[in-house]
């Protein structure tokens, strides 16, 4: 449920395909993501799940895999 939710985000954010993302895509390296587009994507993350993310943390986020994560620990 939660990776569905991130793959529309991602998939809206990135102009990319739903179903190219897997837990494994890298968000800099697959989807072309820089340091803003990770600010925008994390704040759409935090409005989406209700949480929040603090800027330590974002570095430890690289894959969708761990985004998933972090929210499902989180949220």
């Amino acid at each position: 449920m939660v990776l569905e939710k991130v793959k529309v985000i991602l998939s809206e954010q990135f102009d990319v395909e739903e179903d190219t993302i897997t837990p494994e895509t890298d968000l800099q390296a697959d989807l072309g993501a820089d340091s803003l587009d990770v600010v925008d994507l994390l704040m759409s993350i935090e409005d989406e799940f209700e949480i929040e993310i603090p800027d330590e943390e974002i570095e430890n986020i690289r894959t969708v895999e761990e985004l998933v994560s972090y929210i499902e620990a989180n949220a």
